[in-house]
């Protein structure tokens, strides 16, 4: 044993030393409070923006607390204990997560004066546990209720959250929005309201000014047409979803065709053709005008597609199907031959467009949307990462 400052350390064998005692409760009350103090100056109307720079060199500007702890490479414990602090904030509460890592460094700061007065940690605990208690009940009598239905009081808290962030300027814009798409995916269960933040999709192009940012009551995918003389826009769109390939299935087991005659190879393809058009046949029979695949769409299929003026995209991803099934109303079919009209949804209009360059698929008008989508733009990648 050796002695540092008073306290006995232990020289482990590989040559390193743990710190016992007071002095291990200092550092860790020290790492924490330095993440506290990091982000200190963040906060507040004079607040500043922060720079990181990740081991790829990607940078990040941002002064939203928790995106600040998020990019921040920690390895101590006691410190990483602070980034959970930020993270189950921004989780149950989406803001505050700057004022709740401060606040909790600064009780650590008063802690550590308590324990030089050789008072017992969990002494120290017991008045925190006290504290917070009390602080409960004074804030239970300070809260009053609100009715959800209230869309100026649900405006105003969510005005609140973006005081402080760089989109600051356009915060009655972006609070409209952000309350108006929470309010649409919200859902009445036992007397309560429900609200899956993940049926609210974020779509992100750089170009154009915050004002251009909006909610698309329905979805946006970014993907394009899959065939240049299929119809870049249906009104009145029946819509099926489908989670099956429309290709030509391989066989499940090895199998090995051996083709000796041109008619054996003729006939061959006239039955992988009939396969596919029969494919699209039900399609359009059920009365189909867009289709949104999940898997891969053959050439042949898009021809016969698009000479029946059906609007196709193809490898549409799995969280995007199911955003159009609650927009649309449509079900996901994982078999063609399955496909029944009353599996189809709807939409007013089904476009594509050209969005800062790229093509997107706008899914618009639904009925009763149960998932939305908004659609961010900013000048800059760092503006649409803020207003995000």
């Amino acid at each position: 044993m050796a002695q540092l400052a008073g306290q006995p350390v232990v020289i482990l064998p590989e040559g390193t030393q743990r710190y016992v005692g007071r002095d291990a409760q200092r550092l860790n009350i020290l790492a924490a409070r330095i993440i506290a103090e990091t982000v200190r100056t963040t906060l507040g109307p004079k607040g500043m923006d922060k720079m990181l720079v990740d081991s790829l060199g990607d940078i990040v500007i941002t002064n939203d607390g928790a995106t600040i702890l998020d990019e921040m490479d920690i390895q101590h414990p006691a410190a990483k204990m602070m980034v959970e602090v930020a993270k189950t904030q921004d989780k149950e509460a989406g803001d505050g997560t700057t004022t709740a890592v401060v606040i909790a460094g600064e009780l650590l700061r008063k802690a550590e004066e308590l324990l030089d007065q050789n008072i017992h940690p969990s002494i120290v605990i017991k008045g925190y546990a006290l504290a917070a208690e009390k602080a409960q009940e004074i804030l239970d009598n300070m809260a009053r209720e609100i009715d959800v239905e209230d869309a100026e009081i649900l405006k105003k808290a969510a005005v609140t959250s973006i005081t402080g962030k760089a989109a600051e300027e356009e915060r009655e814009y972006l609070a409209e929005i952000a309350v108006d798409a929470v309010r649409q995916v919200a859902e009445k269960v036992d007397g309560t309201y429900k609200v899956d933040l993940d049926n609210i999709k974020f779509e992100k192009k750089e170009g154009g000014s915050v004002r251009d940012t909006r909610l698309i009551r329905g979805v946006v995918i970014d993907k394009e047409v899959v065939h240049p003389g299929m119809p870049k826009r249906v009104e009145g769109a029946k819509i099926a979803l489908i989670n099956e390939a429309l290709e030509v299935k391989e066989t499940e087991t090895d199998a090995e065709i051996r083709i000796t005659s041109p008619e054996q190879l003729q006939a061959f393809l006239e039955q992988e053709e009939k396969m596919l058009r029969e494919m699209v046949e039900k399609i359009r029979e059920v009365g189909a005008n867009v289709v949104f695949v999940q898997k891969g769409i053959d050439d042949l299929a898009q021809h016969y597609l698009a000479k029946y003026g059906i609007l196709a995209v193809r490898r549409v991803k799995k969280s995007d199907m199911e955003k159009l099934a609650k927009a649309t109303g449509a079900k996901i079919v994982t078999n063609v031959r399955d496909l029944t009209s009353e599996d189809l949804g709807e939409a007013e209009l089904v476009e594509q467009r050209k969005v800062a360059g790229e093509n997107m698929i706008f899914v618009e008008g639904c009925k009763n949307p149960k998932a939305v989508t908004i659609l961010i733009r900013g000048g800059t990648e760092h503006v649409v990462d803020e207003v995000e």
